[in-house]
């Protein structure tokens, strides 16, 4: 049996097109945020690190500007 993979945080960033406009927000583990830090450094903007869970991070790349949460919808437009 595979031992499962330990990760001990997660990242939300903002994700560069071209380096230079900004894209939508995107998640990963933290080992795999500095290896891009080191690579190309300040390429993407940090939106939030040291996240303990997976799920979490991906809600706050929803709900960060420029991620995918929809709009609150009013009662009245509901019925």
């Amino acid at each position: 049996m595979r031992k499962a993979k330990v990760v001990e945080a997660w990242v939300v960033y903002k994700m560069s097109l071209n380096g230079k406009a900004p894209g939508p927000n995107a998640v990963c583990e933290q080992g795999e945020w500095e290896a891009m830090e080191l690579a190309e450094p300040g390429r993407h903007a940090l939106i939030r690190s040291g996240i303990t869970n997976e799920a979490e991070a991906e809600r706050v790349a929803r709900e960060a500007d420029g991620g995918t949460a929809p709009g609150k919808v009013s009662l009245r437009r509901r019925l």
